[in-house]
């Protein structure tokens, strides 16, 4: 399972935030507090959009709404649509879209009207079957510009406060306080990396979509180096195709006063960031790695990060080590044995005036989802052992697949012991079984 999914740093062609408002409070209240979903790093939330509810990756790395996998979400009406070219992160050429104009966008108690949105024709620009659950969308600026927002990684809750002095008042005395800057719409940070006992600042967007600690572009500074010990790997999917690079640990990254040791980053190589235009002095990006082990809350209209430490604060930083990406493709129907209990009834033909609890079974079908291997990463253990792309997952050491999700199988494989792993898998109607060692080669 891959730790950066389908990340979305956009650039399109036609951009006109300027003309939208933002989520707005649509009743007299001071705060709202809605629950989200945690998968790998990525805070997933509810939206409605023209009434329909429909599931946001919410992102800080991205200025625009975007909308994809609408399959069974026919019933979302768009207004003014028209085609669009859209471009981003990837080796590959841009791709088609629409472009929606007169939308509503309800978040709980808040409102966006007259919303553009752009949406994804591809179907095989696809969050869902790398994440475990339905995703129909990314939303960036238009959800932090006008409010105070709370990410509250440990409770799993965004918060969003009126932006009003007493509110940021709060936070300055409970909080650490960051400068941030606002560039073409994103958050921006000043840190410093330490490399193979090098130290360099480095001017790093902070991207909550983002699954990743820290992304660092080494051919943007003569400062940012690929650490001596590394390995080539696939870093996730953009607009524009598929993320190369390399990861390695950083010896120290510093964010203000708080200071982390031995992080993985990603070095992206140049093809796969040539789409993508960057603001003055950018070298990277600072993920949902680092980012889940504060509580967190954005101030854009202030220009101001605010961070307090939580428990995750000082969990060891780890990798997919098994070197094979998982996710769903499609769904199949399983047979299950449900025990059933029989009531005890009386009956005159019994000895003893009646007849006992019976136990009996029966079987019930569901739809569980087939797990597919996505990518194999090369000289892995799982490369080593033979495991191949598009190999159908049966058992996942010595347990039928759909008792895990994909978040627990990331875990699995990021796992800091070096377990072994065994999968067996279904190649073209052939049933195969590979065991290999988690091996940590940072």
């Amino acid at each position: 399972m891959k730790k950066v999914l389908f990340l979305l740093w956009t650039y399109l062609y036609v951009v006109s935030v300027f003309a939208q408002e933002g989520f707005q409070f649509e009743i007299d209240v001071n705060k709202t507090s809605v629950p989200f979903k945690l998968i790998n790093n990525l805070v997933f939330v509810p939206i409605k959009v023209n009434g329909i509810e429909l599931n946001f990756l919410l992102d800080t790395g991205v200025a625009e709404t975007i909308l994809f996998s609408l399959e069974e979400k026919k019933d979302v009406r768009f207004f003014n649509a028209e085609k669009v070219l859209l471009k981003g992160l990837g080796n590959q050429a841009a791709v088609e879209g629409l472009k929606s104009t007169n939308n509503t966008l309800e978040f709980s108690n808040l409102m966006i009207r007259n919303h553009m949105l752009y949406i994804v024709l591809d179907p095989e620009f696809n969050l869902s079957s790398h994440i475990g659950i339905p995703v129909n969308g990314i939303i960036g600026y238009q959800f932090f510009r006008n409010n105070l927002v709370e990410v509250n990684y440990r409770k799993k809750r965004i918060v969003v406060f009126k932006d009003n002095e007493r509110n940021r008042t709060k936070f300055e005395k409970k909080f650490i306080t960051i400068p941030i800057t606002i560039e073409k719409f994103k958050p921006y940070v000043n840190s410093t990396v330490t490399i193979d006992n090098h130290e360099a600042a480095v001017k790093l967007l902070i991207d909550i979509g983002n699954s990743d600690a820290v992304w660092l572009f080494q051919d943007r500074s003569a400062f940012i180096k690929v650490p001596v010990k590394n390995f080539d790997d696939f870093l996730g999917r953009g607009f524009s195709g598929d993320i190369e690079g390399k990861r390695g640990r950083l010896q120290k990254f510093k964010l203000a006063d708080f200071e982390f040791s031995n992080p993985v980053a990603a070095f992206p190589d140049s093809v796969s960031i040539r789409n993508v235009t960057m603001v003055p002095d950018r070298m990277g990006s600072v993920g949902g790695e680092i980012m889940k082990r504060f509580d967190v809350v954005f101030d854009y209209q202030n220009h101001r990060l605010h961070l307090k430490k939580n428990s995750e604060f000082s969990t060891p930083f780890s990798y997919n080590k098994s070197g094979v990406e998982i996710q769903h493709n499609g769904l199949q129907w399983i047979q299950e044995t449900v025990r059933m209990e029989t009531v005890p009834i009386t009956s005159k033909y019994s000895e003893t005036g009646g007849i006992g609890p019976k136990t009996d079974f029966k079987y019930k079908f569901k739809l569980k989802p087939i797990l597919e291997i996505a990518n194999v990463r090369k000289n892995s253990p799982a490369a080593k052992v033979g495991l191949q792309k598009g190999d159908i997952i049966i058992m996942i050491n010595n347990i039928v697949p759909y008792k895990y999700s994909l978040q627990d199988i990331n875990s699995l494989f990021k796992s800091i012991d070096q377990k072994w792993i065994t999968l067996v898998v279904e190649r073209q109607k052939q049933i195969l079984k590979f065991s290999f060692q988690l091996d940590d080669i940072l």
